[in-house]
């Protein structure tokens, strides 16, 4: 595939998105705050929804809420007619209360309690997959006791190495998640006890590889060895594995040091490897599925700051900010990098080194290294590009500093979908009940 040469997706004017201006939300909803191009989420999910079909076989879009999940972000899945995946009762219970049909959700996760997983089943999820045998024995009880049916997949490891942050490597051989193919005894020993189950009726089998993957190879080679497995599970052990999940994964442009390959390209692709290896192996696949998160919300995002104190130490040059690593972990816990402009002042001359920090007690409480801008003026807005993916996500009330207001734009009309934390949410937990043992 050629290489997608565009720049970092930036607002072709830093002072207006969508038609709204960006330092009157400034104003209006304080910062920090984040802001999302409401259309542009839209328009990720019709080239997923387009692109990724098949004549062969169902295919399937399911957004990945780890990525960003609220009501408003589940009222766009729903609008695009695409399924949902969620990690934890909690994101669960997001997605019911936004309105997301129940058999519409697949539910994640390698250490699933078992309320979680009563939770999931008596609210008619549309599909559990499990990732070992204990788990796949909880179900059984549950689903029994409850008399509730429910569809069932596996989740495989097929050792394909994507080059990516070992902490967001999830299909090596040691992974956390799943049971790698080479455990063919194992995976039998599962789908028998599922299958042994008059409740639980087994699907096949689900991967994911990594996160923030640009090579293509990587997607189509793990598409290659599942498609295989399949094929294998049904000579070797008759087990019918008609559904196969590919999992998500797919990059964005943070910086422009990345590279990756635009969706609708990675889809067709991906159909075409698909279609090839079944026709090749003979494999029983109706139905195959992706889970986009990042590719959706990642760079449909942006988080505004207003700049305070700067200093030199050493021989860095520090501008800090109004936020930092509690609405922006992943710096801190991987590297990530990304992109930033001083707010309507993105085509002057670029002649000062800065590092971004926050204002988390934390000396890795930095946003970006060595970024080169303006002369920063105390009370500029900073623009950080791409942070619509894990940004809101992750994020805490360290050091007792709230987390930050979501607004969606579109069309020159803001929303404000999440509000901003106040101390007197942090103290909502607060509590003087007396726990009787």
């Amino acid at each position: 595939m050629t290489k997608n040469t565009l720049t970092v997706r930036r607002p072709p004017d830093t002072n207006m998105i969508c038609g709204v201006s960006v330092k009157a939300l400034a104003e209006k909803c304080g910062t920090p705050l984040m802001i999302y191009d409401e259309k542009m989420i839209e328009d990720h999910f019709a080239d997923y929804m387009t692109a990724f079909v098949s004549d062969e076989f169902d295919t399937d879009i399911v957004y990945a809420s780890k990525a960003f999940s609220c009501p408003a972000m589940i009222g766009k899945v729903r609008q695009a007619g695409a399924c949902l995946d969620v990690v934890s009762g909690g994101e669960m219970h997001i997605a019911l209360a936004a309105g997301m049909p129940p058999e519409k959700i697949f539910f994640h996760g390698n250490n699933k309690t078992y309320e979680e997983l009563k939770t999931a089943v008596e609210a008619g999820c549309g599909t559990i997959v499990m990732d070992n045998l204990a788990e796949c024995g909880t179900l059984a009880e549950i689903a029994a006791g409850s008399k509730c049916r429910v569809s069932a997949m596996l989740r495989i490891n097929p050792g394909v190495s994507a080059h990516t942050h070992d902490y967001i490597m999830t299909a090596t051989s040691d992974s956390k998640f799943g049971i790698g193919t080479d455990r063919k005894d194992e995976i039998a020993e599962v789908v028998r006890m599922a299958d042994s189950s008059e409740y639980i009726h087994f699907r096949g089998f689900h991967s994911h590889i990594g996160s923030q993957i640009f090579e293509s190879s990587s997607f189509e080679k793990a598409a290659e060895i599942l498609i295989d497995f399949c094929r294998d599970m049904k000579e070797s052990y008759d087990i019918d594995a008609p559904w196969l999940s590919l999992g998500g994964g797919f990059g964005i442009k943070y910086t422009d040091e990345d590279h990756p390959v635009p969706i609708k390209e990675m889809c067709s692709e991906l159909i075409k490897k698909c279609e090839e290896s079944i026709k090749k192996t003979g494999a029983g696949i109706s139905r195959i599925m992706i889970e986009p998160g990042r590719s959706i919300a990642g760079d449909a995002g942006c988080t505004v700051y207003r700049t305070g104190y700067e200093k030199t130490a050493g021989e860095r040059k520090y501008i800090f900010v109004d936020g930092g690593m509690g609405d922006n972990i992943r710096p801190a816990l991987y590297e990530a990098e990304y992109a930033c402009d001083l707010v309507g002042r993105e085509n002057e001359p670029k002649d000062t080194e800065y590092t971004v920090a926050g204002k988390y007690c934390e000396s890795g409480d930095i946003l970006i290294k060595n970024v080169m801008l303006p002369e920063v003026k105390d009370g500029d807005l900073l623009m950080i590009y791409s942070t619509g993916a894990y940004g809101y996500s992750m994020s805490s009330c360290y050091n007792g500093i709230g987390r930050l207001p979501v607004i969606f734009v579109k069309d020159g009309k803001a929303r404000l979908v999440l509000r901003r934390e106040t101390d007197e949410d942090i103290l909502n937990l607060v509590t003087e009940e007396e726990v009787n043992i």
